[in-house]
């Protein structure tokens, strides 16, 4: 039994074999992700009933094994952010600002041959989908 954040199996191996620049998707539980997907792209369905688990349960695992060096959201075409957003920022590592892509752009960008993993999650909340692009490990 495994003593990280993260347990999941699958997740843990899909993120193992990703590399520097690779993307991974934690989505809402609206996210198309059967049809919004690229041509190397795992999906793993954690969408156990509404609500559970979170996005930014999701997101705080998911940091706690890899290193980010860019995050990307989906802006709403009216009003502001939202609140999603500002919990997403806390979670980021300190100075790295969310890129905002518009709707059709962000599903571009997800379906591009880089995404390596989209997460599905039972989050109810609109526009709670983050798009990571994966670090690098610094030598010891």
């Amino acid at each position: 039994m495994l003593k990280y954040e993260l347990i999941h199996p699958e997740i843990i191996g899909f993120l193992a074999g990703a590399g520097h620049g690779a993307r991974v998707l934690i989505a809402d539980a609206n996210f198309p992700a059967s049809t919004k997907v690229g041509p190397n792209t795992n999906v793993v369905y954690l969408d156990l009933s509404p609500g559970i688990p979170t996005a930014t349960q999701v997101l705080q695992a998911v940091l706690s094994a890899v290193n980010v060096e860019e995050a990307a959201v989906m802006q709403p075409e009216k009003g502001g952010d939202p609140t999603i957003f500002a919990e997403f920022q806390r979670l980021l590592p300190p100075g790295m600002e969310l890129k905002r892509l518009d709707r059709f752009a962000f599903y571009e960008a997800v379906m591009e041959p880089d995404t390596a993993l989209i997460i599905q999650t039972g989050e109810q909340r609109l526009y709670a989908n983050i798009l990571l692009t994966l670090g690098v490990v610094a030598p010891k």
